[in-house]
């Protein structure tokens, strides 16, 4: 017996669609985040027309969003930019937001990824938004794209 081995593609399925769930909130880091997402999703095959974005007011506004789009798309981007204060409110804030994110992936079995940055500084939240780090908006399109593929290929197996 053989053992199987299962490596997913970066290059997307152009039928598959995509809901990109963004948060207001912390605008000039989001809006780098999508811009991000979304030309790594159409340079790897998604066309525009299969992307759809919601925006939503804030980041714990991100789960519920993302479960009413689930049933339309194939698979979930949410970005979102909590940076830290001086009150525990941003680890409440977090704790809901990686928690009902993953909620919405489990329940709906699509992926779900999260691309929600959390950092201490609005300045480390600019580097993770395509300035010194590159851009996580893109990197969690990338993750979809992956996750796509690895779940097309287990249903083929």
């Amino acid at each position: 017996m053989s053992t199987l081995i299962l490596k997913a593609s970066l290059t997307a399925n152009p039928q598959a669609k995509i809901g990109i769930v963004v948060s207001r909130f912390n605008e000039l880091i989001t809006e780098k985040l999508l811009a991000g997402a979304v030309d790594l999703l159409t340079r790897t095959g998604i066309p525009a027309e299969n992307i759809q974005i919601v925006w939503v007011p804030g980041a714990v506004e991100l789960s519920l969003s993302a479960q009413w789009l689930a049933s339309r798309v194939d698979g979930i981007i949410a970005l979102g930019c909590v940076i830290q204060g001086a009150t525990s409110h941003y680890d409440t804030v977090c704790s809901m937001v990686s928690s009902g994110l993953q909620r919405v992936a489990l329940d709906t079995n699509k992926p779900v990824i999260f691309g929600v940055l959390t950092t201490e500084t609005l300045e480390q939240a600019l580097d993770r938004s395509g300035a010194k780090c590159g851009n996580k908006g893109a990197e969690a399109a990338l993750t979809l794209v992956e996750m796509l593929n690895l779940q097309q290929q287990l249903k083929q197996k």
